[in-house]
């Protein structure tokens, strides 16, 4: 996946979470291979963090990773198990 721009085919996905006092926020999925520095997330009013990020279709699974705890998406109940008895989200791009 490259960063910026989206290329052909791509969707504009934006995902976001309220985490009152949290101090740092990461995307963290299957599509940057569950690296916390890839998709850093960015504060706005209300303790709402938000990232942006450009998608080709297809089925994606991932959390937040809050202040070092994971945590799944409150504004998706689309859940699957992982490998670690715990539940990723996911959603599929078309």
């Amino acid at each position: 996946m490259k960063k910026g721009k989206a290329t052909a085919g791509q969707r504009r996905i934006t995902f976001k979470i309220e985490t009152p006092g949290a101090k740092h926020v990461s995307l963290m999925g299957d599509f940057n291979e569950w690296d916390e520095k890839v998709h850093p997330m960015r504060k706005y009013e209300n303790d709402i963090w938000k990232k942006t990020v450009f998608l080709d279709p297809g089925r994606y699974e991932y959390k937040f990773l809050v202040d070092g705890q994971w945590h799944k998406d409150p504004n998706n109940d689309r859940l699957c198990p992982n490998r670690f008895g715990t539940f990723n989200n996911f959603l599929i791009v078309s």
